[in-house]
């Protein structure tokens, strides 16, 4: 009845007027409410919950009976009933795979084991009441598929073949049977392309299959290649590495281009790079055969005795194996004498020279660094000299000799004789300073005419003092010596202008 007024008010809007009605004589119709989940998911073979609550406030209202279905076709197939007069009651094709976990008039969760790929789709969970008749809610159920995976290589030889352009099949790797499908990837350096096809399965599952073709060559041998596959959160790798088969490529060593006259224990090798390996080695010469003096063992030939002019010649080593054969030559020259070794020493020399001049760069431009850094250091220095106050300032250089003379003449000179007693108490009055006397000639003036002349031939030096000196004694003096001796004294004031 209640469903009935549902579906009415629902259907029109004039019946209004009913459902406020309805709802004043069922004032607990609406706050009936059957609580389930909205999606559960399992995969194939295990077990899941399907919860179920009713909410039910009214104390009027009364449970007969809960019953669970399943949406098939847009029908109704019943699952799990319970009955609080009848009990328990499991349908086929749920026998022995539904229960219910606490049956009563509020919870009707049931437990669906060993999930099956038909189980999956709408489920209804139902509260039969009385009198509000019933009430329902649905949930979807989701089975899952893990798939099988495995990669399988190409059980046809691969062969490499000159001018070849077929792209043929290397490998296969399978996601059989999941549901959802996979992601199949390869993982590879190789310079091939993937095709992939995907089969759905009868039962819901789906299988994918991707294949690898590439054209096989010389390259590709020993590469590896690697499947991957991703399902939800799982993933799957396997890996093979390719075996492709090709021709030998041939090379022959042994000449080094300084085969001479009488030189020994000379041999040619034939070397070939092959896919089964070379099981035959030909030598030969183009245009006759090979000297009587030569042996052969195998890939090597080797010449007997010394190197003589006979030898010289085209050398041909034909390599065979299962795939094919394939030639290398090389020319030998015979020389009356040996080569320098200016070629090997020039490129030595070459290499060192190069690596030398590196050297030197490198230590020219650490100097160069060096040095602009010590300038830079030292402007840095003098700016913060600059700038500090003069009483922070260092004191300036005293000035050189020929600047002090310059300030001196002849006429700022006084010459007064003394005798010996008042020379030893001027000596006594003049201040400790060491003496300092230029041995240098000075340039002819008066006053030394004059002095010359008093003291005969003496060779007369003055004495000079620091201007400190003169400007803080009294009464500053020098003494004038003759040959050593002191004959005379000074009195010197600066003639201040």
């Amino acid at each position: 009845m209640a469903s009935q007024l549902q579906t009415s008010c629902r259907a029109s809007w004039w019946t209004i007027g009913v459902c406020i009605l309805a709802a004043a004589l069922f004032p607990g119709l609406q706050a009936q409410t059957v609580l389930v989940n909205d999606t559960v998911s399992g995969f194939i073979g295990t077990d899941v919950v399907l919860h179920c609550t009713f909410t039910n406030p009214l104390s009027n209202v009364k449970i007969t009976q809960v019953t669970w279905q399943k949406v098939t076709n847009n029908t109704k197939q019943n699952v799990a009933i319970y009955n609080p007069a009848m009990g328990v009651s499991i349908l086929s094709p749920y026998k022995e795979r539904v229960t219910f976990r606490n049956p009563s008039f509020k919870d009707g969760t049931i437990q669906l084991s060993r999930l099956e790929l038909e189980d999956e789709g709408v489920y209804i969970c139902e509260f039969a009441t009385f009198p509000t008749g019933n009430r329902e809610s649905q949930l979807n159920l989701t089975v899952l598929a893990k798939p099988t995976n495995w990669m399988e290589g190409t059980t046809r030889p691969l062969i490499a073949k000159s001018g070849r352009t077929e792209k043929i099949l290397v490998a296969t790797c399978i996601s059989s049977n999941g549901k959802p499908p996979s992601t199949v990837t390869w993982d590879t350096k190789l310079k091939g392309e993937a095709e992939f096809q995907e089969i759905r399965n009868s039962n819901g599952t789906i299988t994918v299959i991707s294949r690898y073709r590439l054209v096989p060559s010389r390259e590709a041998h020993r590469q590896q290649l690697m499947c991957v596959v991703n399902y939800q959160l799982d993933r799957f790798t396997d890996s093979i590495t390719l075996n492709v088969q090709y021709e030998p490529e041939v090379t022959i060593e042994g000449f080094d281009g300084n085969w001479f006259l009488n030189r020994k224990d000379v041999k040619l090798i034939c070397k070939s790079d092959a896919n089964p390996p070379a099981h035959t080695y030909e030598w030969k010469l183009p245009n006759g055969t090979l000297p009587g003096s030569v042996e052969i063992q195998n890939n090597t030939i080797y010449f007997k005795g010394p190197v003589s002019y006979s030898v010289a010649g085209t050398y041909i080593c034909e390599a065979s194996n299962a795939i094919g054969t394939r030639s290398g030559l090389v020319e030998v020259n015979v020389t009356d004498k040996p080569l320098p070794q200016g070629a090997l020493g020039g490129i030595i020399g070459i290499v060192g020279g190069v690596i030398a001049a590196a050297l030197i760069l490198g230590v020219a431009v650490t100097v160069f660094i060096v040095y602009r850094r010590q300038q830079k250091d030292r402007t840095e220095a003098d700016h913060d000299l600059i700038d500090l106050p003069p009483s922070h300032k260092p004191a300036p250089p005293p000035k050189r000799k020929q600047e002090l003379k310059s300030h001196l003449t002849a006429e700022d000179i006084q010459v007064v004789h003394l005798d010996n007693m008042k020379h030893e108490e001027e000596l006594q009055k003049l201040p400790l300073q060491p003496p300092y006397y230029d041995m240098a000639p000075s340039e002819p003036s008066a006053y030394t005419d004059k002095l010359n002349s008093g003291t005969k031939d003496c060779d007369v030096h003055y004495a000079e003092l620091d201007t400190a000196a003169l400007a803080s004694s009294p009464s500053p003096r020098t003494s004038i010596h003759a040959g050593g001796d002191l004959v005379e004294y000074a009195t010197i004031q600066p003639n201040l202008r």
